[in-house]
């Protein structure tokens, strides 16, 4: 892959993509946009990535939000909602990727950094990241998926706190809130995320891709409507030739 605002990486049987634009704490212009929605459609074709871990170039930031003289020129709520539209269906395309995402959130994560750590499927955070969701303080509102995701993650309470004062959190908080799933030094951070990818990516595919249907179409819905997912996409596994070698192993008392 050639891309000037990213770059990619591949390690075995998983990929890291990072986020470069450390002049501007990596922030989300459309051509980073563009680029990352082409990075992400071509990991999905891969079959030699099973998992992607997403990063930020430097020490100071992940992604420390949209580009604010972009989002400052728009004149018009047709060509706002088509703006704020792209970024959600760039991000859609990493919560559906079928393949898992972790986000090693290394700084700042605010504003559309926050929304798209929230749209990889686990976020392991440095000690120094800060999270938020500082819109409000400029007069607007999050629009990335900020507040469909969150309250999703933390609950609605905790969620519209952080949506209506705009303040922001450090990583022991985002941990204690739910919002990540562990904190690290930062010279542990990517060797932590590398080594989770690769116990990830030793797992069956199929498997691992109806996981992440199954709870992703589960989010939202009634627990009935849920078990019916589930009891779909796991009677597919079941015929896998990875299933059968898995449970004809465990019979036998073989890895």
């Amino acid at each position: 892959m050639g891309y000037s605002l990213l770059r990619y990486e591949k390690k075995e049987n998983f990929a890291i993509l990072t986020i470069a634009r450390p002049e501007v704490l990596n922030a989300l212009s459309t051509p980073l946009l563009t680029e990352l929605g082409q990075a992400i459609g071509e990991v999905g074709k891969d079959d030699g990535v099973r998992v992607l871990i997403i990063t930020g170039m430097g020490e100071k930031a992940f992604v420390a939000g949209a580009d604010i003289k972009e989002l400052e020129a728009l004149a018009s709520i047709p060509e706002a909602q088509a703006y704020l539209r792209r970024g959600q269906v760039i991000f859609n395309c990493i919560e559906g990727l079928g393949k898992p995402v972790i986000a090693a959130i290394n700084g700042f994560a605010l504003g559309g950094g926050c929304e798209m750590a929230m749209a990889c499927s686990i976020r392991i955070a440095s000690d120094k990241a800060r999270f938020g969701q500082p819109e409000i303080n400029l007069g607007i509102i999050p629009g990335y998926g900020g507040t469909q995701r969150l309250p999703r993650h933390i609950g609605k309470g905790p969620a519209l706190e952080l949506l209506l004062t705009g303040k922001m959190i450090d990583a022991q908080e985002a941990l204690r809130l739910g919002l990540v799933n562990a904190v690290v030094p930062p010279d542990k951070l990517m060797s932590t995320a590398e080594e989770l990818a690769s116990v990830i990516a030793s797992k069956s595919v199929h498997a691992v891709r109806m996981i992440l249907e199954a709870v992703n179409r589960g989010i939202g819905i009634t627990l009935e409507d849920g078990l019916a997912i589930e009891s779909h996409l796991g009677a597919q596994t079941f015929l896998t030739q990875e299933a059968k070698q898995g449970l004809r192993a465990f019979l036998e008392k073989k890895k």
